[in-house]
């Protein structure tokens, strides 16, 4: 049997999908790519956004119109959410959602026993964590590790909350083992991630930090870079304790939304903007080389000329290294949904485009800063005699230079940027 995965969304979805795939190997499957036939097609769907579940359902019927002998399995977070919505989507022969993901295999045999079947079951407020591990990932030095799932924030434009649970968290030790599976694999970098991460450990008795530890406690481990944050959880201990962890990446990606406290507030956000403008005033004396990365919502429901004028004026001042700037999307089943005072999408688009412009100036401003210096980049990837790759500030850079490894640390001389990244040649290979 061959199955396909076709994986929507978030980096916890592309970790779930490999670890369906293993489950999957471990069955006798064989995983084919998306674009191939396939006995099976998995469809790991998001619901972040009412556009998330219009290309889930667009995805589905397209698959089945291309593939009407094969078995569609439509799973991930908008079955979880959306049930009885998911369910009407007949091209679908299987209905699960992300809690029954181990149990795949099980459900393709029941199906073909017994015919079309729907298998969701809600998250429950005190569940434990679950679900499969995985050993690699098609990138070839750097690994997600996912080490918490749930969410207990319920900001009012989220619907995340009803489609992955309460906060859960793995135990420390399987961190540990996962990370050093990674580091036998050659895998040098580790991103941990999860649905509220910074919420790790509060289900356990333990905490972010510990988890981080255990994640670069390989030899093989050379970096760990954490995936979105939540500004309220980081708190002066841990900054401290983070501080003290060699291999931790000085790169930070803080959730902000809003830059105005009275949209903050409508979101039902834990944090004020100077908060928030405080936290990064830590990280940044407290991390050498520290950089900042957020998401920016425009146009939620009440956010007026002002309040927008407010919250770009907040992104110019913390000078982010990159924004992801998105129009806020009505969701059903979220209070923001019925709030009063909508802003009308064409404004929501505009006030989008305006703070990419803002936010893409930064960025080149930064990179053209780092013409003359010599950075320490993580070679990725090498097509046609260049390298890219990463520092561990997240600065992307290409370069060139005899004798580079995937998976090696190298010194690379800044000579020039492109459109979104630092171009340089091997230091060694200056003359």
């Amino acid at each position: 049997m061959k199955a396909a995965i076709i994986t929507l969304g978030c980096k916890v979805n592309q970790y779930e999908s490999e670890a369906i795939a293993e489950r999957l190997r471990k069955e006798g499957y064989e995983i084919a790519g998306e674009k191939e036939d396939a006995d099976v097609f998995i469809i790991n769907s998001c619901t972040v956004t009412a556009e998330s579940n219009k290309k889930v359902r667009k995805t589905v019927r397209s698959v089945k119109r291309e593939h009407p002998g094969s078995i569609v399995l439509l799973t991930g977070c908008m079955p979880q959410a959306f049930p009885e919505e998911s369910a009407k989507l007949t091209e679908a022969d299987i209905v699960t959602g992300n809690k029954f993901n181990s149990k795949i295999p099980e459900l393709i045999e029941q199906y073909k026993n017994k015919g079309r079947l729907i298998a969701v079951e809600e998250h429950r407020s005190g569940e434990a964590y679950c679900g499969d591990s995985v050993s690699g990932f098609r990138e070839r030095t750097r690994a997600t590790l996912k080490i918490e799932d749930g969410c207990n924030r319920f900001c009012s434009y989220c619907i995340i909350p009803y489609a992955r649970g309460r906060v859960r968290s793995k135990p420390v030790e399987e961190i540990s083992r996962e990370a050093r599976a990674f580091a036998d694999a050659g895998y040098v970098e580790i991103v941990p991630v999860g649905i509220n991460l910074s919420a790790y450990g509060s289900d356990i008795g333990s905490n972010l930090v510990e988890a981080v530890k255990a994640a670069a406690e390989p030899e093989g481990i050379k970096r760990v870079r954490l995936g979105s944050l939540e500004p309220d959880h980081i708190t002066d201990e841990v900054i401290k304790s983070l501080s003290e962890i060699p291999k931790l990446c000085p790169q930070f990606h803080i959730s902000l939304q809003s830059g105005c406290d009275r949209t903050l507030k409508r979101m039902n956000r834990h944090y004020t903007a100077d908060e928030y403008r405080k936290l990064c005033e830590k990280l940044r004396s407290t991390f050498d080389g520290c950089t900042l990365t957020t998401d920016l919502m425009t146009g939620f429901p009440g956010e007026t000329d002002e309040d927008f004028a407010e919250s770009l004026e907040f992104v110019k001042e913390i000078k982010f290294l990159k924004v992801h700037v998105f129009p806020y999307s009505e969701r059903e089943g979220t209070p923001a949904a019925r709030m009063d005072n909508s802003v009308p999408r064409h404004i929501r688009e505009q006030r989008t485009v305006t703070v990419i412009k803002e936010a893409d100036a930064i960025r080149r401003d930064f990179f053209e800063a780092q013409k003359g210096r010599t950075l320490s980049v993580l070679a990725e990837k090498e097509t046609g005699g260049f390298y890219t790759g990463y520092t561990a500030n997240y600065i992307p850079v290409k370069f060139t230079g005899d004798s580079v490894k995937d998976g090696e640390i190298t010194d690379v001389f800044i000579t020039d940027v492109d459109e979104d990244r630092c171009l340089g040649i091997k230091k060694s290979d200056v003359r």
